[in-house]
């Protein structure tokens, strides 16, 4: 609804600027304090006006035109800057929006094909608490750009060939696969045996550098190991991540791209602009008039390919499937994701869109899949569970144990994917326990319970009789201060949902989602909803609060959290 407001502001200014010979591309819209959206364009044009710009600023503001059904209600000049507030007609249309559209709310307004690539952690292991952060932003950034309009896929790119993959099918020839464990951890207990074997005896790491020549020259029983040890890894994976609420719809296998040949096309497409050389026995890539220093090795001295190598034919295949291309990549692919992107603009390719988030670590430390310190996802899934269920139990100990189990992991996932995305992904953060942990806070639970609440206000009124949902309200009834800040609220989600789509930010849906609860429990806390004497207040206000209902549920299901009914 905001959205729609913020146009017919440009709108408006736009016209009024033009009946006063100005024309200007940037009409200086900001937030306020002062009021629901603020013009600069003074300050702007205040020397080719050669006036003040607080009385251009007056100038301006008098030449705005409204017709009788604007969005826009007041128009006032304060010093340089036009204040320029929402309508009555605002105000009532966003409950009647919120109460036709529902689950659409907010959303609906951009158009185009994006693939999304998250997660792809390499299948020697399970997932540990430093993937997942990857995990919840990419697949947080699915929800955003699909409520926002988008058809997106997202990929799971599986690097089935690489070094890492190689020592995992040596150590399953080398080792006891443990059948009763889940597949992902298994396969990572023989990694780490491998590790340290190959650690003792430098010698057999050229059993490795053969199975990799042997997968790069399409040796078909080498290719079949290597697929059998991926496919238990991944199996495993996607359990864990499925269990978070994060789904993938395709999983593109490295290998599919030297298979096809397209690593070789595009090995000769980069040697066509004559910026590979040999240094060394190994074919690399001069970027060094893109600011990159150090070359890019695409090719060994033994001919085969890197995973780099095989990024660009990746890239090159999706940038001819879809409008947008994004990555979502650790901090520690800055240097690589860089010459990637140089090396596709050598080539006349389409460019990724790459999000980097900083790592999550742990009191104790990095993590390291190889040396066998890390926390996995699951651990971290069956504690937070647990702690919930605790918490579930203190506060509703009636209740059976189903709901118990059912309502502690939603929260516990909720938990989890919250304290995630609250961060901007460029900050770093350390992964406390006890922080995730603390239910008190408002959090993701905070949030999950406000829609609870909202629910069982409902509920209770349709039991006494007092909520019949189709029954027309007229929102005009809702004046007081809380009300209308909690409608205002509401009608914002359009815009965090759009410029969280265009800055790639999810953490921006995740601050929207906590102040959102926080104005509805306001409101409930200074406004009898119930207990309001008047029938017509009273519905209207219970109107009210099946639209928070409906835009926390949907500000919930962009984050990937689920909005249980009761807690």
């Amino acid at each position: 609804m905001f959205l729609e407001f913020k146009r017919q502001v440009s709108s408006a200014l736009t016209d009024a600027l033009a009946s006063m010979g100005f024309q200007v591309d940037d009409l200086g819209l900001e937030p306020s304090q002062h009021a629901d959206i603020a013009s600069k364009v003074a300050f702007r044009l205040a020397a080719q006006a050669k006036q003040n710009p607080g009385e251009l600023a007056g100038r301006i503001a008098e030449a705005i035109f409204l017709p009788d059904d604007s969005l826009i209600g007041k128009v006032s000049a304060v010093g340089p800057y036009i204040n320029i507030d929402v309508s009555r007609s605002y105000i009532d249309d966003t409950v009647f929006m919120i109460r036709k559209e529902e689950g659409g709310f907010g959303g609906g307004f951009c158009q185009g094909r994006i693939l999304l690539e998250h997660t792809s952690a390499n299948p020697n292991g399970p997932l540990h608490v430093g993937h997942i952060r990857n995990s919840v932003i990419g697949d947080t950034l699915r929800r955003v750009l699909k409520r926002a309009g988008y058809d997106v896929e997202t990929q799971y790119y599986v690097n089935d060939m690489g070094r890492q993959i190689a020592i995992v099918s040596w150590a399953l020839s080398q080792f006891e696969f443990d059948t009763t464990r889940k597949p992902d951890h298994a396969i990572a207990d023989v990694y780490i045996k491998a590790n340290a074997e190959l650690s003792a005896h430098p010698e057999k790491v050229s059993e490795i550098d053969s199975l990799m020549q042997q997968v790069e020259k399409g040796d078909e029983a080498t290719i079949k190991s290597f697929d059998e040890a991926v496919a238990v890894a991944v199996n495993g994976i996607r359990e864990t991540l499925l269990r978070m609420n994060v789904d993938h719809d395709s999983f593109p296998h490295e290998s599919g791209f030297v298979r096809s040949g397209a690593v070789s096309r595009i090995v000769e497409e980069v040697k066509a602009t004559g910026r590979t050389k040999v240094d060394g026995g190994a074919l690399v890539v001069d970027l060094s008039d893109y600011g990159f220093e150090k070359s890019l090795v695409i090719q060994r001295s033994d001919g085969t390919s890197l995973y780099t190598t095989r990024d660009l034919a990746y890239h090159e295949w999706k940038g001819e499937r879809a409008d947008r291309m994004i990555d979502v990549l650790g901090a520690d692919h800055k240097l690589i994701s860089g010459q990637l992107k140089a090396t596709l603009n050598a080539i006349g390719k389409r460019e990724p869109e790459i999000v980097i988030f900083e790592f999550v670590s742990l009191p104790e430390g990095s993590m390291s899949t190889r040396r066998g310190k890390f926390i996995s996802a699951d651990e971290l899934l069956d504690k937070i569970e647990e702690q919930a269920y605790a918490e579930v139990d203190k506060r509703r100990p009636e209740m059976p144990g189903d709901f118990k189990k059912d309502v502690a992991r939603n929260v516990g996932i909720g938990a989890i994917r919250y304290d995630i995305l609250k961060v901007s992904p460029e900050k770093s953060t350390v992964f406390d326990w006890k922080e995730a942990l603390d239910f008190e806070k408002q959090g993701g639970p905070f949030i999950q319970y406000s829609h609870a609440r909202a629910c069982n206000i409902l509920r209770k009124a349709q039991e006494d009789g007092l909520w019949d949902p189709p029954r027309p309200v007229d929102p005009s009834l809702l004046v007081e201060d809380t009300e209308v800040d909690l409608i205002k609220k509401m009608a914002s989600f359009d815009s965090v949902i759009e410029a969280s789509a265009r800055e790639l930010k999810p953490n921006s849906v995740a601050i929207y989602a906590r102040e959102l609860a926080e104005s509805f429990n306001q409101f409930y806390r200074l406004v009898p909803v119930i207990g309001a004497e008047d029938e017509e207040l009273r519905a209207v206000r219970l109107a009210l609060v099946d639209c928070a209902r409906i835009v926390l549920a949907n500000a919930l299901d962009t984050l990937g959290i689920a909005a249980p009914e009761s807690m």
